[in-house]
Order: structure tokens, then sequence, then C-alpha cells
């Protein structure tokens, strides 16, 4: 089966990491649009007009489904886009919430990007989960990850989550795939667990086997890019491509 996944950025790296740990035997094809990062700060007809690109883009390479790894669009657009194409799309805001209702978790934060907590779109799907959820927007954490800024790390943690330090939280949600790349920053800061969404999402996903194979493409590469997507899935080639 051949799979494509995209995200804004370098994010959705550690949901094809966890497809790849997971699925070893398929055949994927990522794409980061770090050309137009961040997506948090886009408008719904924006983030349309790129998913819309970028999709297409992995129709045209022959993918069985797509798997979209970013938290602000599963957030904002998906249940207008899932049925546009001819070919199965998923987000990772279901199979998240789905786990979280299993896993019958009385207290929580989430913490994603801007539109995503604007959105309201973790606490329509936990509505009946009983749970008490916190919600925090954390935008520059996804400049901070991108560019490998780790001296800015300990005062944006702080800022954002000084106040939740206290409350006997029991798991941080990451609503954006850029997180948990931070994952152990923010669990020691906190002292609290990171829930794992890549796993999550990897084990909600119907996938069959076949030969192994990977391709990754950035809309904009540079050496720090090159230097992140190894330290997440390793060594493997990368192209640049601009979508028009």
């Amino acid at each position: 089966m051949r799979v494509g996944v995209f995200d804004s950025g370098i994010g959705g790296l550690t949901i094809l990491k966890s497809l790849l740990e997971n699925h070893p035997n398929n055949e994927y094809i990522y794409f980061g649009d770090t050309l137009n990062i961040p997506y948090g700060e886009k408008t719904n007809d924006q983030l349309k007009d790129l998913s819309d690109k970028i999709i297409r883009f992995l129709i045209s390479k022959k993918v069985d489904m797509i798997v979209i790894a970013c938290g602000t669009i599963s957030s904002s657009i998906y249940d207008e886009i899932k049925n546009k194409y001819d070919v199965p799309i998923y987000d990772i805001i279901n199979p998240i919430t789905n786990q979280l209702k299993k896993l019958k978790i009385k207290k929580a934060l989430l913490i994603a990007t801007d539109k995503t907590i604007e959105s309201k779109k973790f606490e329509e799907k936990l509505k009946s989960a009983n749970m008490e959820l916190y919600t925090q927007a954390c935008p520059k954490f996804v400049p901070i990850i991108e560019h490998k800024s780790k001296d800015l790390l300990e005062i944006e943690l702080g800022e954002y989550l000084y106040q939740y330090k206290n409350l006997d939280i029991e798991v941080v949600i990451p609503g954006c795939t850029h997180y948990p790349i931070i994952s152990g920053e923010i669990a020691d800061y906190l002292n609290v667990d990171i829930l794992d969404i890549g796993l999550i999402v990897a084990k909600s996903l119907d996938i069959e086997y076949s030969i192994n194979d990977l391709k990754v493409y950035f809309s904009a590469v540079d050496d720090d890019l090159k230097e992140v997507v190894k330290d997440i899935i390793g060594d493997c080639e990368i192209e640049e491509i601009k979508l028009s």
C-alpha cells in the first residue's frame, strides 16, 4: 500500500516515524510545506488552497490513502475536504479523541496552535467523555522546533505552561504534530505524561502490507531541515519541490 502523509513542516514526521515503526513494509510519500509554515496563522481558505495542492500532488504519486499529519488542518477544514477526493483521507483528531475516551482520562491539557484551540474541535469530540480539558495555544513552539531554537524553548515553556504545574493533570495532548519533538522537555517541565499521538494514529489505520519504500518532499529545504529530518526518521533522500 502507498500512503501519503503531509504537514506544514517537520511535525508530521513524528506521525510518519510511528507509521514506519508500526507498518514498516509499505510505501510512504511525505510532503512538508515548509515554504508556507506556520499553518496556525492561515485562514481556512488559505488552508484549503494549500491542502488541495498537496493532496493533488500526493494523488499524482498514486497513493492509496492520505494521512493529514497536521492538527491545524485536522481541526479546521478536515470535515470539508475528507470526501472531496477519490482517495481515503484521515485526520489525527478522531484517533486521538477516540483513544482518550477509552483511557477514561479525567483531567487533561491540550496544547496546540491558535487555530486548533479556537476551533474547539477537541472539546466537541470529547464532550461525552466526562473530562476536564484545559486548552493552551503555544504558537511559538512551531518556529522554535523548525529552527532548532532550543535556547528559547525554556522561556516559552514557562510562558505557556507554568499555570498548569499544580493542577493534577493526568496527560498532555499534543494537538500539533510538531510538539512531540519536544515531548521530553514538556514532560520534564510539567512532570506529566505526554500522549503518544503518533502511535495512536498509526494503530488506528488499517494498512495492508506491501513493498517498503520512502520518499520525502518539502517545499523549502536547507541544511538545518535535513539535520532535523535525520534526527527524527534517520537518513533519507529529501527532494525540494514547489507546488503551483
